[in-house]
């Protein structure tokens, strides 16, 4: 492989493009329903709440990706700010987070194509030997489609990102037609209320499904105008997508027939919906919708796993360009522009996720999935009040407003949804990335001298803080701190380790020059104090 650059191809709409072809995807097709079923007509606080929460981590990482524009910036920010040891360990997480959530995608469409083609899967939804040998040639797919050009895969997108828009709002518009106000009086039980709320952000794919906004920074080391284009692509994706969801999920609310939601209830319809769109649609006898909707849940889930396993590719590389990984991987290839080593990498683990058998059905991993992208995110508020505090003079084509306010806050939001992902997915998560920690901290022995260990306790302390707060707390664990009490307590860590891990870092960021087009950039006062 040569060793060329990263090529600027991309551009404001491909970005947004990218933003909201990653969360049109199979959350559409599934959260309204898991939604009604946690939090009935509140579910509609839900979104709007969990759009809050993403666009305040989105906010701060649109000045980080305008300001210091590299491909795989949630892995490479930490790394700038604290070094190699919290580098590797958000690696880690970016690298469970990037390479399930294609897996995922692949379930689900192999999951609707058995409308068509009933041998690829088992009574129970899981996966036939035939089911996955489709999985796998569709993961093959994407790598192809990713291989030989970004700018091929960027102008795929953006078509199947136009396709993907049309058949929700058919949808929306079809289904408001049968719109019955009184479904919204009927309350969920499981759990319900303000729980159920909180419950349903990660535990039905709302907060999964506004995670695609992230693809603006992670293919920031490919976009024209990264400093303009970034925040812009951010804030349109995810008003986009929001407008779409919280439309979606009272269009769905509205029609469900009422002799159906008075036997079942909420959460019950999950057990006569299990493709929610297409039998709703059935049962109102819309046989032409339904097969608009079979056709669509293929290509939105088909669409977002080709964007996933291209980011996978990306952060791979990134973590290559931190020293963390083999060197071939942060390689370039010359003329196609493609971390091709990287992407190999990506297409053999995005093909293992799908191997578990709790996995083999979508929503076995969404919980998890969320977590452990929200474990990605979580440095990014820190990182960013570092280069505010020690690079005061670092040009920010987009200062981020109230940034003392919403900084924390979105520190404080990726807690709580790491939280509210439940005890059952804080339990396997954490324990992993702690034992990163520690490994990398005694078998790395060249990163002793630089000190990265004293700049990464207060991570190990957050995960520990964590871990034990879930396990006695009101989402999943033992319920021996019941609400409010330990959101307070939450509170409480994510403001001590926000701040502990600002002053944790580095006195001056270590920003690698890399030869790129979009060079840092910092005023004349910065450099002379600097040098």
């Amino acid at each position: 492989m040569s060793d060329g650059k990263l090529k600027k191809k991309l551009g404001l709409l491909d970005l947004t493009l990218l933003g909201i072809g990653s969360m049109i995807g199979s959350g559409w097709l599934y959260a309204a329903l898991r939604s009604s079923g946690f939090a009935g007509a509140w579910s509609g606080y839900a979104w709007a709440l969990g759009a809050i929460m993403v666009l305040f981590i989105g906010l701060v990482f649109a000045e980080l990706g305008a300001s210091v524009p590299r491909a795989g910036g949630f892995v490479r920010y930490p790394n700038f700010t604290h070094g190699n040891l919290v580098g590797f360990v958000i690696g880690i997480s970016a690298l469970l987070a990037y390479t399930s959530t294609a897996g995922v995608e692949v379930e689900a469409v192999r999951q609707y194509a058995m409308y068509w083609w009933p041998a690829l899967g088992q009574s129970d939804g899981s996966p036939t030997d035939l089911g996955f040998i489709m999985q796998i040639l569709l993961l093959v797919f994407f790598f192809a489609l990713n291989y030989w050009s970004v700018n091929v895969f960027g102008r795929i997108n953006t078509i199947v990102t136009a396709i993907k828009f049309i058949v929700p709002v058919v949808a929306i518009v079809t289904f408001f037609g049968y719109f019955k106000s009184a479904n919204l009086q009927v309350p969920a039980t499981h759990p319900g209320g303000i729980h159920g709320v909180f419950a349903s952000l990660t535990g039905a794919g709302i907060v999964f499904a506004y995670l695609g906004f992230r693809q603006a920074v992670d293919f920031a080391g490919e976009a024209k105008n990264p400093q303009r284009n970034i925040p812009i692509a951010i804030m349109l994706a995810l008003g986009a997508s929001f407008v779409i969801y919280i439309l979606l999920q009272f269009s769905f609310m509205g029609a469900v027939p009422s002799d159906l939601l008075k036997a079942h209830g909420w959460h019950g319809l999950a057990n006569v919906f299990n493709s929610p769109y297409a039998d709703l649609a059935r049962s109102l006898g819309l046989a032409w919708l339904i097969n608009l909707i079979l056709v669509d849940a293929v290509i939105s889930p088909a669409g977002t796993g080709n964007i996933y396993l291209a980011g996978a590719s990306r952060i791979l590389f990134a973590w290559a360009k931190n020293g963390r990984l083999f060197k071939s991987l942060g390689k370039v290839d010359k003329k196609s522009g493609v971390p091709r080593g990287a992407l190999w990498l990506s297409l053999i683990l995005a093909i293992a996720w799908t191997l578990p058998s709790e996995f083999q059905v979508w929503g076995g991993l969404i919980a998890a999935v969320t977590s452990a992208n929200v474990l990605t995110y979580m440095p990014g508020p820190v990182s960013a009040a570092v280069f505010r505090k020690r690079l005061p003079n670092l040009k920010r084509p987009f200062v981020l407003p109230a940034f003392a306010i919403i900084s924390p806050l979105a520190f404080i939001a990726s807690t709580l949804l790491i939280y509210w992902s439940s005890w059952g997915v804080n339990e396997l998560l954490l324990p992993v990335l702690m034992i990163a920690w520690v490994g990398y901290a005694l078998f790395a022995k060249n990163d002793q001298g630089q000190g990265d260990v004293k700049r990464a306790v207060w991570l190990l302390a957050y995960y520990v803080a964590l871990f034990i707060l879930s396990y006695v707390g009101s989402f999943g664990g033992k319920d021996y701190i019941s609400s409010p009490v330990d959101i307070i307590i939450l509170v409480i860590i994510s403001l001590v380790t926000y701040f502990w891990g600002i002053a944790s870092s580095y006195e001056t960021p270590v920003i690698p020059d890399e030869d790129d087009e979009h060079q840092v950039e910092y005023h004349e006062e910065a450099e002379a104090k600097t040098a």
